[in-house]
C-alpha cells in the first residue's frame, strides 16, 4: 500500500532511476586500476572470507517473499563470482547504501503490516532490515553487478537479536552492507554473529556460516 502526503518514497519504482542518477556502471570484473585506497573501512591487509558450512533452511521471510515476487527468483544455479574491488566500484557501493538507509524510513514487520515477517521492497518509504538489503540488491543487480556477488545474510547483531545485511563479495575480503551502519565494513569488524547467508551458485539455496544450530526463523529487526 502507497501511503500519500507523508513524504514517503515510492521505492520500488525509482530504484533504477536511483540506479542510473548515481552512475553505477558494471563491465566484465570490473576491469581497471586496482584500488590504491577504499577508506577507512577496506582493510589492506590479505583479505578473509567467512567459512561456508552445510546447506540450511532458507529464512521464513525469503521463501514468502519468493512466492509474492516469483520473478525474483527464478533464477538458475551458476558459477561463483566476486567482484574485482575497484575504487569505482568502492564508490558504487557507498552511493547505495547510503541512498537506501536515508531513503528508507525503519520501522519493524509487526509495526508496518501486523505480521512478524515480511520481506519486501519498502514501496511506501518504510521497511526493516531485510527491505534495505533487497533495496540494495535489486539496485546493484539492475546496474549489472552479479547477483554471485550480492548475498542475503542472516547475523545475531550486536544485541543478539536476528539482523539481515548484504554481504558483497571481493577479491578484496566480503564487505557488509547495513542499514544500522553508516560505512561499509569488512565482516570482520562488524561485530555481528554470521549465521548464514545466500549461496553464491544458487540464490535459493543457502549456507550455514557457522551456527549449525538455533539460527533464526526470523530476522525482522530495525
Amino acid at each position: 500500500m502507497i501511503t500519500s502526503g507523508k513524504g514517503c518514497i515510492r521505492i520500488a519504482n525509482t530504484v533504477a532511476i536511483a540506479a542510473a542518477a548515481l552512475t553505477i556502471s558494471f563491465s566484465a570484473g570490473f576491469a581497471g586500476d586496482r584500488v590504491a585506497s577504499l577508506g577507512n573501512s577496506a582493510a589492506a591487509n590479505r583479505p578473509v572470507f567467512a567459512t561456508v558450512g552445510e546447506a540450511t533452511r532458507a529464512p521464513i521471510g525469503w521463501i514468502d517473499f519468493c512466492q509474492e515476487y516469483k520473478g525474483e527468483c527464478d533464477t538458475k544455479a551458476s558459477a561463483p563470482r566476486d567482484i574485482v574491488l575497484t575504487s569505482k566500484a568502492w564508490d558504487d557501493l557507498v552511493k547505495v547504501n547510503n541512498w537506501a538507509n536515508q531513503s528508507i524510513k525503519p520501522v519493524t514487520d509487526i509495526e508496518h503490516w501486523g505480521v512478524v515477517e515480511r520481506w519486501n521492497y519498502g514501496e511506501d518509504g518504510y521497511g526493516d532490515c531485510e527491505d534495505y538489503v533487497l533495496v540494495k540488491r535489486r539496485m546493484l543487480t539492475q546496474a549489472g553487478w552479479p547477483r554471485e556477488a550480492l548475498l542475503i545474510t542472516v547475523v545475531r547483531d550486536k544485541r543478539g537479536d536476528g539482523h539481515a545485511v548484504l554481504t558483497v563479495k571481493t577479491d578484496r575480503g566480503e564487505f557488509i552492507l547495513d542499514n544500522q551502519e553508516a560505512q561499509i565494513l569488512p565482516w570482520t569488524q562488524t561485530g555481528y554473529k554470521f549465521v548464514k547467508r545466500q549461496s553464491q551458485a544458487d540464490q535459493n539455496a543457502w549456507v550455514s556460516l557457522g551456527e549449525p544450530r538455533n539460527a533464526p526463523a526470523t530476522v525482522s529487526a530495525r
